[in-house]
């Protein structure tokens, strides 16, 4: 179940982000809204596996996975061109992502 929740918080951390852009600097107030409840979400289920796994674990998962879906989402939504030093970064960042919750004994598997 770990996974699910923490899979629920990056998407409510990605709405929630994508929600931010849109609020103008909370002067908008639907965007506002979303963005205050998709982060609401987003800790709520963020804690749950924080029941049994290190934070440090959860939060590197989590914060690495939401940095690269969202940069990922500029790329093909909004049209962001990202050189090739930042797709070495984002690689680094899914290669980390990948050697915790493959190769580390922490994670619970």
């Amino acid at each position: 179940m770990n996974a699910l929740y923490l899979a629920i918080a990056i998407v409510c951390e990605i709405l929630g982000t994508s929600a931010l852009k849109s609020a103008a600097g909370f002067t908008r107030l639907a965007p506002s809204l979303m963005t205050v409840a998709f982060y609401a979400f987003a800790f709520y289920f963020l804690s749950l596996p924080l029941r049994t796994m290190p934070v440090g674990i959860v939060y590197a998962i989590w914060s690495g996975c939401g940095v690269v879906l969202l940069a990922l989402i500029d790329v093909f939504w909004f049209k962001l061109e990202i050189d090739a030093a930042g797709y070495a970064g984002l690689a680094l960042i899914v290669a980390g992502v990948l050697v915790i919750n493959l190769f580390s004994s922490t994670v619970g598997h």
